[in-house]
């Protein structure tokens, strides 16, 4: 059985996407919302630990990696980060001509990853919906990333996008 997402969605400042609705799969929805879920995201804190990257894709998935063992993730919470971290960052390189910006930073609670680029997200549903899998082409990988992590954030306009991963120290149910 394959269940959508979709519900209704509202956009804020240049765009900033939250769903909600009753046809919301709850798991979904609570990747998705937040307390700033529909608010211009927010500046990282300055002990934010910063990576420019263009090409290297292995020295984002390494920056995560170390990072997020060093935080106390757990091997496949570790797994799943660097996954999320590295899809947002191939899309870098795919959909853009400029360098992307991987931030990362922990709270007592979670670590969160920032990447950033000059790249612009047109569609509102962008990862909430299972691609199909014999669809052509790419697509798959802003679902990929809200399912392994526990919320996803994406604020995105003419001056770039902006997506910000959490996942928390401890896994769900702990």
């Amino acid at each position: 059985m394959t269940r959508t997402w979709l519900g209704s969605i509202r956009g804020i400042g240049r765009r900033s996407w939250d769903l909600t609705g009753a046809d919301v799969d709850k798991r979904a929805r609570s990747r998705s919302l937040g307390p700033w879920a529909s608010q211009p995201l927010s500046k990282p804190p300055g002990s934010a630990e910063v990576l420019r990257y263009r090409a290297n894709l292995a020295a984002v998935r390494d920056f995560t990696a170390t990072r997020a063992r060093r935080a106390g993730l757990q091997p496949g919470r570790v797994t799943d980060l660097v996954i999320a971290v590295a899809e947002l960052a191939a899309n870098t390189l795919v959909h853009t001509s400029g360098p992307g910006r991987l931030t990362l930073w922990v709270t007592d609670d979670e670590v969160i990853c920032q990447v950033q680029d000059q790249g612009q997200i047109t569609d509102p549903l962008a990862g909430t919906i299972r691609p199909a899998p014999d669809a052509p082409g790419g697509g798959r990988g802003l679902w990929v990333v809200r399912q392994v992590c526990d919320r996803v954030e994406i604020h995105t306009g003419p001056a770039g996008t902006t997506v910000r991963v959490h996942m928390r120290r401890e896994s769900p149910g702990e």
